[in-house]
């Protein structure tokens, strides 16, 4: 990626990052809204579990023998 894109995405990081301390520090109902950056975290356990659910799919049930077109 170029310098370019890259400045953006870390000027959006830092922007979420102050938003969520300062305007976004009253909002929100659940316990979990108390928790630093929980949004952040769960969204990287959920795509790490995608990830090893598909490899379990796709190991225990989508893969063939390697001589099944020949039998």
């Amino acid at each position: 990626m170029n310098r370019t894109l890259w400045f953006l995405f870390w000027a959006l990081f830092l922007v979420s990052l102050v938003l969520e301390f300062t305007v976004l520090a009253g909002v929100g109902h659940h316990w979990w809204n108390s928790i630093p950056a929980f949004y952040g975290i769960f969204g990287l356990v959920c795509c790490v579990g995608i990830i090893y659910v598909a490899k379990f799919v796709g190991t225990h049930f989508l893969n063939r023998d390697l001589d099944y077109y020949d039998r």
